[in-house]
């Protein structure tokens, strides 16, 4: 059992201080391991039998920053004190002893700001270190602004800031953020005078001069509002920035304290805390225990059961999904078998995976060699011979309900009797695909969203058969190809298809209907579009526009012809969250996060005047609030509320 949440302190023979960061397993940085940092480096200072100080991480990791609840806390008056702060950051940067820090593992946001306040900083191989605060909501808050540019450049340092992206140790030795030497001694050759002392915040070696600095500045301001016209914060974080470029580092720092009053802070440490009132703070965090909550599962995960490794999967169609989703098993080193009806398509479904492939190695992901092994994964197949070696087939061909049929009766007779049995479909019942099949416990829907070499979305649909063992080791799947998992009941649309999405740029949608449509093809909307018809015909406005599409060959990027002429927007832009599929902007916080910071009321207002607006095209019903809506709007009840499971 992990210890309480503190930093521990010793003195070696060699007259060096050693502070290890201690809250298991990330050391992140809780109030108390603040607080216990700040008494040792006080110490050690005091100390006259201390010559120099090194700052760790107990185990595997420096620090990955400040544990989010407290995030959450700060927002309520509680959490993270941000007059702490400058102090240790004084201590270890300007105290009498010079201090290092031994980086491995991970130093992140708040970790990472610790480590370049002291004077030095030693990375063992294969640590990662960022300033990944933006990402949720909130600003680097311990400094990171100030120190960052000065010892990466502005550039490199702006880029990572607004990436929230990590760089490796390699990369933090090549720009400067870190030295190549042993720590203890590094420390005691500072303090004997045979390396440098330096002071990040007061550093300008990195720095452009200012003319240039602030053109750096206005470019990074233009790009991020380009990105992300909705959001505030990274220019917040420009704004500090730019205040300490402009007054130097100490009096920038002073400077940010007036700049982030709109956000009712007092300094750069009291605004990160008081932007955890920001809605968009509150829903990225929202989102952020939410991706890693859908790893759980009532009643499955908690069960007892072991998942079973997914050596061999066999994978059902090589067009756009199915090639898709045969490369990304291959990627996570999974053995595949891609099947077809003919060789022309068999060829083109392995032309299509060795196109991703190459693909991520033009864009520097992987190297050629890799790419090449990870192809040799993906073995092509006219005929079921082969799937007696299968743990798993997952069936990806076009929304026909007999042809799926028959499929999975064939399935049944050629897989082994534990194989998994799965289909990608994105709206047809699961009941309906394996009606015609005896093995109804090992039949379960496997929705991933195209391209699924890229989407970070799978949709796990379960019947009322289908047993806990077969949702497991889907759920492991899952993990093991980098998917956030999301188990659903069984019923037409699920749930990602099931939303009537009322698209509007102003909202934050990065790809609008018809874009999605020329994406994924006219063909497959219009086999989507029949169950849809099936299912919900009082709801759904049935439209000649896209058969008229699909029978004029005009099926998207595919054809190079749809809506638009070949001018279509790269899938991999969109933004993730649940989200991970449709493109709801992740500040949002989610459909249904958005719809109770919204309120349900005013939900409601707005559909019955677009209900009315477009009841004379007939469309009306479209627009039509459900029962459930009508009545938590009547109620003044958040959606999320009194919400039951659904048919799982």
């Amino acid at each position: 059992m992990a210890g309480a949440p503190t930093a521990t302190y010793r003195v070696d023979p060699d007259g060096v201080a050693v502070i290890s960061l201690s809250n298991a397993p990330v050391n992140a940085l809780h109030p108390d391991v603040l607080r216990a940092l700040f008494s040792h480096a006080a110490a050690a200072h005091a100390d006259p039998s201390v010559r120099a100080i090194v700052v760790t991480g107990a185990g595997a990791n420096f620090s990955a920053g400040f544990d989010i609840n407290q995030f959450v806390s700060a927002s309520g008056g509680g959490g993270i004190d941000g007059s702490i702060n400058d102090a240790i950051c004084a201590a270890l940067e300007s105290g009498p002893k010079p201090t290092v820090a031994a980086v491995s593992g991970v130093a992140l946001g708040g970790g990472l700001e610790v480590a370049m306040g002291c004077n030095a900083r030693v990375v063992a191989e294969g640590a990662r270190m960022g300033l990944p605060e933006l990402q949720l909501g909130i600003i680097p808050g311990f400094g990171g602004t100030q120190r960052l540019p000065r010892l990466v450049g502005l550039q490199k340092a702006i880029e990572m800031m607004l990436t929230s992206a990590p760089i490796k140790a390699e990369a933090a030795k090549k720009l400067g953020l870190a030295d190549a030497l042993a720590a203890k001694q590094h420390a005691l050759d500072i303090a004997a005078g045979k390396a440098p002392r330096n002071f990040s915040l007061t550093r300008g070696d990195k720095l452009e001069p200012l003319g240039e600095a602030l053109a750096v500045v206005e470019f990074a301001r233009a790009q991020a509002a380009k990105r992300a016209r909705h959001l505030k914060h990274p220019q917040l974080c420009l704004d500090a920035i730019q205040a300490g470029i402009t007054d130097g580092g100490a009096a920038g720092l002073k400077k940010a304290r007036g700049l982030f009053a709109l956000l009712g802070g007092m300094g750069e440490g009291e605004c990160f805390a008081a932007a955890a009132a920001l809605d968009t703070h509150k829903a990225l965090v929202h989102i952020f225990f939410a991706q890693r909550s859908t790893k759980k599962v009532r009643g499955v995960t908690d069960a007892g059961l072991k998942p079973r490794p997914m050596r061999v999967v066999a994978v059902l169609g090589g067009g756009l999904m199915g090639s898709g989703i045969a490369t990304a098993l291959a990627l996570a080193g999974v053995d595949v078998i891609l099947k077809e009806v003919n060789q022309q398509f068999l060829d083109g479904g392995m032309g299509r995976v060795k196109a991703n492939l190459a693909s991520r190695v033009k864009k520097g992901k992987m190297a050629q060699a890799a790419a090449d092994a990870t192809l040799a994964r993906v073995k092509g197949s006219l005929d079921y011979a082969s799937f007696g070696s299968c743990d798993m087939v997952i069936e990806a061909v076009i929304e026909d309900i007999p042809l799926k049929q028959r499929i999975f009766a064939d399935l049944e007779a050629a897989c082994r009797p534990d194989a998994i049995l799965a289909t990608n479909t994105s709206t047809i019942d699961i009941d309906l695909v394996g009606a015609k099949t005896r093995a109804q416990d090992r039949i379960v829907g496997a929705h991933f969203f195209s391209p699924a070499h890229i989407m970070p979305l799978l949709e796990i649909v379960r019947t009322k058969s289908t047993s806990k063992q077969v949702v497991l080791d889907t759920l492991a799947l899952a993990g093991a190809i980098k998917k956030t998992p999301v188990v659903v009941g069984n019923c037409t649309g699920f749930a990602v298809n099931r939303v009537d999405a009322v698209i509007a740029g102003e909202f934050g949608m990065p790809m609008g209907p018809f874009r999605l449509n020329d994406l994924v093809g006219s063909d497959i909307g219009l086999h989507v579009g029949r169950n849809f018809v099936e299912s919900f015909s009082e709801r759904v406005y049935v439209s000649h526009l896209i058969p008229s599409l699909n029978d004029a060959k005009r099926l998207g990027e595919k054809t190079g012809a749809g809506f638009y002429k070949g001018i279509v927007e790269k899938p991999a832009d969109l933004d993730v969250a649940s989200v991970m599929a449709m493109g709801f902007p992740p500040f949002r916080g989610g459909l249904i996060f958005w719809a109770d910071l919204v309120g349900a009321p005013r939900i409601v207002a707005a559909l019955d005047a677009l209900s009315d607006k477009f009841a004379p095209a007939g469309a009306g019903g479209f627009f039509k609030p459900c029962d459930y809506l009508r009545s938590a709007a009547a109620a003044g009840r958040k959606l999320s509320a009194g919400v039951v499971a659904s048919r799982m």
